[in-house]
């Protein structure tokens, strides 16, 4: 683990996506929640606040970090067909929440996954990435 004792707190923002992509049928049956798991935009939302929250015990040597916020948007986007998923991780910390942002939308999209994968395996789970993270010594970094 990386020692942070001499850093500054200070407020610190990451914002990370992902994209499931699938048959369209499966996404219109999300979108009608008809799906026998039951409203898979909202379990999937919950999941990813959880897996922020518990992501020191996820990826070993990650601090634990105390969040003071989590933000997930989900998109239904026929055009994939499939789901866009982004987070939005706040905390005050000596070290930034990138990791935290990267697993929200993880087991967003997994989640997603899971509950849909009855009707439609061949979904596609990619372009997970950081966009943006916000605060601490190196300041704003954005994807270009």
């Amino acid at each position: 683990m990386v020692n942070v004792s001499g850093k500054d707190v200070s407020a610190r923002t990451a914002r990370a996506s992902g994209v499931i992509r699938m048959e369209l049928p499966t996404l219109d049956a999300i979108r009608a929640n008809s799906l026998a798991k039951g409203d898979v935009v909202s379990v999937a939302r919950i999941a990813g606040i959880m897996a922020a929250k518990r992501t020191s015990e996820l990826i070993p040597l990650c601090h634990p970090l105390s969040i003071s916020d989590v933000q997930i948007d989900v998109v239904l986007d026929h055009e994939l067909p499939g789901i866009r998923v982004e987070a939005t991780v706040r905390t005050a910390a000596q070290t930034g929440v990138e990791m935290e942002a990267i697993t929200a939308v993880s087991v967003t999209l997994i989640t997603i996954y899971d509950m849909a994968k009855a009707v439609d395996r061949g979904m596609v789970i990619t372009d997970i990435c950081l966009q943006e993270k916000v605060g601490g010594k190196s300041g704003l970094w954005r994807r270009g």
